[in-house]
């Protein structure tokens, strides 16, 4: 049986993070699916790994410097960018997927993913606010554009004490998604997005946000909601199977990726409309996410102390409107904007005036009282309400159902637009 990268040559830049640490690990289990890695580190990576670790690892040379006088002599740059299968970034800082962007070069990494036009995966990992900063959020919007895939960042524990997006994925995610993007694998890792398939929204840029948002009280405490971000899902993995090219902006949730679809993980609602303006322009724009209406007026830095006095009085913000943002912008506004309205009485009333409030073209909404079903339950009984004043309601299916029906009646709309 052979390797599933026997004979492949990936050039690996590793940058200054501290996950660089997960790289060294990366080159072995490339290695052990029969991959060759050359091994590029920045100045920032040296602080954290050495590049006799990472040659002695790779079996090969690993390459710092720009000026190197044996290597540019024969304009060794250009070799590194050509002389191999694809690229990957892992991890790839902040301030390394800006000089992507952009194109700025001022080192060897930079100069050669400038050069280069082989196929590029990138691993993002950097600390949750600069994730979500929406600086962040236009750069990978920008290299999507330009065809660089993405893996992760996946949801934990940070080295700054914080929780959330940021994290590097794991270097076995990594390796099945460079099979994947090498086409020498089995799927399933939801970076790909639907270039190249069939299906009623080929050729379609979609945008799903889902789940619920974060909004912080103090560094341990939150307002939530009890969006389980199954519906969400369910709407992106249906429309990636219909040939779109989907971005799921998803608050904190815990429940797989939808494969076939690219991630943008955000916790707030401050946070998630900055994604999704990254995200644009699109096609399609569902907004399935239950977003908090408010926030704390003033985040603790420290946690508040139960201290047998008076509970301390919660001043509220109103967040931002993402769906009636989008629905009422001028320039750039999706063809089709679709709402969500979660309900607890008056189903229909409450849901026909939010369409008319939000400006949206479609409306989802569904009960979620304790006689219409549990928020964030595994079902879902939902009415499509039309700005016509039509109403079509559904008998009570799985959401993965709904998510279908839901994508085919879009696509629908779509074509006869």
């Amino acid at each position: 049986m052979s390797l599933p990268l026997a004979d492949r040559r990936i050039l690996l830049v590793i940058g200054g993070g501290i996950a660089a640490y997960k790289a060294l690990d990366l080159i072995r289990r490339l290695r052990e699916r029969g991959a060759g890695v050359c091994p590029v580190l920045t100045r920032g990576a040296q602080e954290f790994v050495t590049p006799l670790a990472a040659a002695a690892l790779a079996g090969e040379r690993a390459h710092t410097d720009l000026f190197d006088r044996a290597e540019e002599a024969d304009i060794g740059h250009i070799k590194l960018a050509r002389r191999a299968d694809a690229v990957v970034v892992a991890p790839a800082t902040a301030n390394l997927m800006a000089r992507m962007a952009t194109g700025h070069a001022p080192d060897l990494a930079s100069t050669v993913l400038l050069a280069t036009t082989l196929p590029i995966l990138i691993a993002p990992a950097m600390n949750v606010r600069m994730w979500a900063h929406p600086a962040t959020q236009r750069n990978l919007a920008t290299l999507t554009g330009d065809g660089v895939r993405v893996v992760g960042p996946n949801t934990g524990a940070m080295a700054e004490a914080e929780t959330g997006p940021g994290r590097m994925a794991e270097p076995h995610e990594i390796a099945d998604a460079l099979e994947e993007m090498l086409g020498t694998g089995t799927g399933g890792i939801g970076f790909l997005a639907g270039r190249g398939r069939a299906g009623p929204l080929a050729g379609r840029r979609v945008l799903v946000t889902s789940g619920p948002t974060h909004e912080p009280i103090d560094p341990v405490r939150y307002l939530a909601n009890r969006s389980s971000g199954r519906q969400g899902h369910a709407i992106a993995a249906a429309a990636a199977t219909a040939g779109a090219e989907v971005t799921l902006v998803s608050g904190p949730v815990t429940i797989p990726d939808p494969p076939g679809v690219r991630v943008v993980r955000v916790e707030t609602a401050r946070a998630m409309l900055a994604a999704v303006e990254a995200a644009l322009p699109a096609d399609l724009a569902v907004f399935a996410a239950a977003v908090a209406d408010w926030r704390p007026a003033a985040e603790q830095g420290s946690k508040i102390k139960k201290d047998g006095s008076a509970p301390p009085a919660l001043q509220l913000a109103e967040n931002p409107d993402i769906l009636a943002t989008v629905a009422g912008m001028r320039a750039g506004r999706p063809r089709l904007v679709v709402g969500f309205a979660a309900e607890t009485d008056a189903v229909l009333e409450h849901a026909r005036a939010k369409l008319a409030r939000k400006g949206c073209d479609l409306l989802v909404a569904n009960d979620v009282s304790p006689a219409g079903g549990v928020m964030g339950g595994a079902a879902n009984t939902v009415h499509l309400l039309a700005r016509d004043g039509s109403v079509e309601t559904w008998p009570t299916l799985d959401k993965d159902e709904v998510g279908r029906r839901l994508v085919a009646r879009f696509a629908q709309v779509l074509g006869a637009g």
